[in-house]
């Protein structure tokens, strides 16, 4: 499997591409946006992409808005920004994760194994190969989600992730850091905005697919929870 590296910085995509190539993947490397659409187009082995967001030409939000036009692709954001406001636009337009300049490469590669090990579906087998609740079909092996009326409802990994989690225990609630810890596989740090962010836009789908139905519930000071009646 290929990961393709996307920064007009040519320092950083060399780093990473060493870090990537000594845990065993492929590297394939772009500078700009279009040439990232480009590879993507053209290397059906990508598996997932680390993503600038500030570069020439199409910027790595543009880039992102287009990939997620007919692609889950697992994504990982680098930006020197560190506004949370950058932060969460990138995750509403559908980014996996986000690492802020200066980074470690330790840590993006840590990030990087999890995300790969979601995308790939990585759950525990006794959990449920299929789950019927509410409006929906959720199947574990191949990552669908469908209404009832058979519906497909396409999500990111993550998205998937907290909606398997969350369907899988009903009417328990999670809070931001267990959800967090479960579906990134990561020990959750300053972790309520990423989840609230995520959260928000599964819950979109879900209603768009749905009309309007209420699916994940808020449980105000606590968490999220989908109830069974």
């Amino acid at each position: 499997m290929k990961i393709l590296v996307v920064d007009d910085d040519k320092d950083i995509v060399e780093l990473m591409s060493i870090y990537i190539t000594n845990e065993g993947y492929d590297v394939e490397k772009a500078y700009n946006g279009k040439e990232a659409i480009t590879k993507l187009n053209t290397n059906p082995d990508i598996g997932l992409m680390i993503l600038d967001i500030m570069m020439p030409q199409m910027d790595g939000l543009a880039v992102l808005r287009e990939v997620r036009k007919d692609s889950q692709i697992p994504v990982l954001m680098l930006s020197a920004k560190t506004d949370d406001l950058d932060k969460i636009q990138g995750l509403i337009q559908g980014a996996d994760d986000y690492v802020t300049k200066p980074f470690n490469p330790l840590e993006v590669m840590a990030r990087v194994k999890s995300l790969l090990r979601r995308s790939q579906h990585d759950v525990r087998n006794e959990e449920p190969d299929q789950i019927e609740i509410g409006p929906l079909v959720i199947k574990k092996d191949s990552h669908e989600v469908m209404t009832s009326t058979g519906k497909p409802i396409q999500l990111t990994a993550l998205e998937f992730g907290i909606l398997y989690l969350l369907a899988s225990h009903p009417n328990r609630v999670f809070s931001a850091d267990e959800i967090f810890e479960r579906v990134w596989q990561q020990e959750s740090v300053v972790s309520a905005k990423t989840v609230m962010v995520h959260v928000s836009h599964l819950r979109d789908k879900i209603e768009e697919a749905t009309n309007g139905e209420k699916v994940i519930q808020t449980v105000w000071g606590v968490g999220y929870k989908i109830e069974t009646h």
